[in-house]
């Protein structure tokens, strides 16, 4: 089993960037690949960006490429989401979840509690 715990979410203005944590633990070792999703208000969950756990490769979703970097510290078991020009339409909670299988698209095992992201106009 793996446990995954976000942090770093907060108020921000637009134009603004703020820096996710998410804190995985457990067994870390059969993790292939990490992901943020993100919600907001009356909307469906939406992908964010993955990375693998071991290569570092990245996949991003088209509304955050340039503006998003996602990134992995496998030594302290923690993977980041760096988000910089914010948005109000981007104001969500953001999920950290993993996945131990390569193949299966958006379908992750195991997900964090979520942050909240508002952002201001």
């Amino acid at each position: 089993q793996v446990q995954l715990v976000e942090s770093g979410g907060g108020l921000v203005q637009a134009g603004g960037s703020l820096r996710l944590s998410c804190a995985a633990s457990g067994r870390t070792f059969s993790i292939y690949g990490l992901a943020w999703f993100r919600q907001g208000p009356g909307k469906e969950r939406e992908f964010v960006a993955a990375i693998t756990w071991l290569g570092g490769s990245t996949n991003y979703a088209d509304s955050v490429k340039g503006r998003f970097t996602i990134s992995r510290d496998n030594a302290k078991n923690t993977m980041y989401l760096q988000m910089n020009s914010l948005e109000p339409e981007e104001t969500a909670v953001y999920y950290c979840a993993a996945r131990v299988r390569p193949q299966g698209g958006d379908k992750y095992d195991y997900w964090g509690q979520g942050t909240q992201v508002t952002v201001s106009s």
